[in-house]
């Protein structure tokens, strides 16, 4: 886009702005929960629509001058429930942690429990971390995997502390899980307890919408949330869908406005319609399909290089590998290392993780972005191939090597500007 206004009116703030352009086209993104917009989204993003108020719903606002809010409104509603076969959708959350923060309080009183994952098995900080204030509110329950090397969820003890806790919500959903979940199982559990099944699919919104995995609302799960970036490719948000009943929409309605939020940022709403009608592309089953092929790809050169990966590989879109283990490294050095050659991505805690939060024993990376820039299978390989030899020999020869060959690859798949 052009930023010569920027330039002109604050010499400060363009040299922010256009410093991080440079480093999102000269290197490679792997944060799984990263990726590239449109300008299409970016010009919505940067529309007038940030001028203007809009309190409440569409035909149902609170001030005047409405016509075109409950215009763009409506359409990032009704191509979101056609994304996702959802009977309703509120698109107004600020983020993926609004929309569950604004879901517990639509289904629950407080001291309510919830059953969520563990955070160290591949949970969220909003499932229930005690760090966070929900846990003041709520009780929060944890299952987590039976396996660490298959990733197998331990779906009898999930159900024993199911029937001895008493959940009002079943959560399904994850951060750092890069298996498939049984929602099958969750539904089943949730039912006989009486709790409603919730699915945080934030992480993997954008392979639900491709058909690459499965739709939990297939399964009888009664609301999903999610974030809007991610997979799903659209503007840094929050949305929170659901086939129940009417009763349902409209608490989730007043928790959103007037319970959580004041006016939403329309300017937002209308790049999430933008991005959402880019989804609804076939060309976005092709870009699904293959976010999975290249994760699959770069895990397999893991695994030929003996690494140790959780669940011993992926069937999404992300990867979390154990690089104490592998490479006698923390995550945090690892990352460090990695980002000096020009490879971004998260350190990342493993199950039952012994090392500090800041400087835990695994990184978590996946391939949204480099997808996004046209990378296929045997590209994503050569990367991978390049973080094994940084990691192995973490010489900073070895680094200045694969920076140039990092921006070589970078300028040779620029960042597109729309996509087909």
């Amino acid at each position: 886009m052009d930023f010569s206004f920027i330039q002109e009116e604050d010499a400060d703030a363009y040299a922010a702005i256009a410093g991080e352009e440079q480093r999102q086209a000269e290197g490679l993104e792997l944060i799984p929960s990263e990726n590239y917009v449109s300008r299409a989204v970016k010009e919505a993003l940067a529309s007038s629509l940030t001028n203007k108020y809009a309190e409440g719903y569409p035909g149902a606002r609170y001030y005047g001058g409405q016509e075109f809010t409950d215009a763009v409104e409506t359409l990032a509603i009704e191509r979101a429930k056609k994304l996702f076969g959802a009977q309703y959708a509120n698109v107004q959350p600020l983020g993926g942690a609004n929309a569950n923060i604004a879901m517990y309080f639509a289904l629950l009183e407080p001291g309510d429990t919830v059953l969520g994952m563990e955070l160290s098995h591949g949970g969220h900080l909003t499932h229930g971390h005690p760090i966070t204030y929900l846990t003041k509110i709520f009780n929060f329950v944890r299952y987590g995997m039976k396996d660490i090397e298959t990733g197998e969820i331990d779906y009898d003890e999930m159900r024993r502390v199911a029937k001895e806790m008493k959940p009002k919500i079943v959560l399904a959903g994850f951060s750092a899980y890069p298996r498939e979940l049984d929602y099958a199982k969750f539904v089943e559990i949730a039912r006989e307890v009486g709790a409603v099944a919730v699915m945080d699919v934030a992480h993997i919104a954008g392979l639900i919408a491709g058909g690459v995995a499965k739709n939990p609302f297939d399964y009888g799960f009664d609301v999903l949330t999610t974030t809007t970036h991610k997979t799903l490719r659209g503007p840094r948000g929050g949305m929170i869908l659901t086939r129940a009943s009417d009763a349902l929409a409209k608490k989730i309605d007043k928790s959103v406005f007037p319970g959580l939020q004041g006016g939403p940022h329309m300017n937002n709403v209308a790049a999430k319609a933008v991005a959402f009608g880019e989804a609804l592309r076939p060309s976005f089953k092709t870009y699904a399909a293959q976010v999975v092929k290249n994760a699959r790809a770069m895990a397999e050169v893991f695994s030929t290089h003996g690494a140790r990966m959780i669940t011993a590989g992926t069937s999404n879109h992300l990867i979390l590998l154990d690089t104490e283990t592998s490479f006698g490294m923390s995550g945090g050095e690892a990352e460090a290392l990695l980002d000096r050659a020009g490879i971004t991505l998260n350190k990342n805690a493993i199950p039952d993780d012994t090392r500090k939060p800041m400087d835990p024993s695994g990184i978590r990376f996946g391939t949204p972005a480099l997808t996004t820039r046209g990378f296929t299978e045997d590209e994503c390989q050569d990367v991978a191939t390049r973080m094994v030899r940084v990691l192995t020999k973490r010489d900073d020869e070895m680094v200045v090597q694969v920076r140039k060959a990092v921006h070589a690859l970078a300028t040779g798949h620029p960042i597109p500007e729309s996509f087909p």
